[in-house]
């Protein structure tokens, strides 16, 4: 059991150590929602599985609070309201949806920011070519190798791993870092 503890520590340690790369990349990303939300934008987050609950997270943390007090922005999760899910997903294709939602909801200028460890995330890929059609800033979060998701995306953050778990874990630092950004802007 410890050998098994000891190599995800390695792994995880090596990860983040591989990210410092990013910096210029995540510091963009927070200048493009900064700019995006002082002009009264939305922001889309989408995500399958536990990139559901990421985007799900991230937009806590904006219309919440992260750390420091300031007004609610509105970013929203796409991920969360299960009739709209469902309805679209039975009466539709699943593939739609967030491509659907966004055919209601997004505005030029909006933006959407799309997790999907693959980038391969046919749901997800679906409304990153949707938005970047009607003109919103398209933020991806992948793995490596960026999938079809990196084709539609203005601002990419690809994670220096193949493992879903990694990923997901160096996905959380990094909005946790455009989280501070961003909350620094408007406190």
């Amino acid at each position: 059991m410890p050998e098994l503890w000891n190599e995800m520590l390695r792994e995880h340690a090596q990860v983040l150590t591989d990210m410092a790369a990013v910096g210029p990349t995540l510091a963009e990303i927070a200048d493009a929602l900064i700019a995006a939300l002082r002009e009264n934008h939305r922001v889309y987050v989408i995500g399958n599985g536990g990139s559901a609950a990421d985007a799900q997270h991230i937009a806590a943390e904006f219309l919440g609070r992260f750390r420091l007090e300031r007004r609610a922005l509105p970013v929203l999760a796409l991920t969360t309201d299960t009739s709209t899910l469902t309805a679209i997903a039975n009466d539709t294709a699943y593939e739609r949806v967030f491509a659907r939602q966004l055919e209601g909801l997004l505005n030029s200028g909006d933006v959407l920011w799309a997790l999907s460890t693959s980038g391969d995330s046919p749901n997800v890929v679906a409304a990153a070519e949707l938005a970047a059609q009607r003109g919103a800033v398209t933020i991806g979060f992948t793995g490596a190798g960026g999938g079809r998701l990196a084709r539609h995306c203005r601002l990419l953050l690809r994670v220096p791993h193949t493992r879903s778990d990694r990923i997901q874990e160096a996905h959380q630092l990094a909005y946790h870092y455009i989280c501070a950004r961003v909350e620094q802007a408007f406190a």
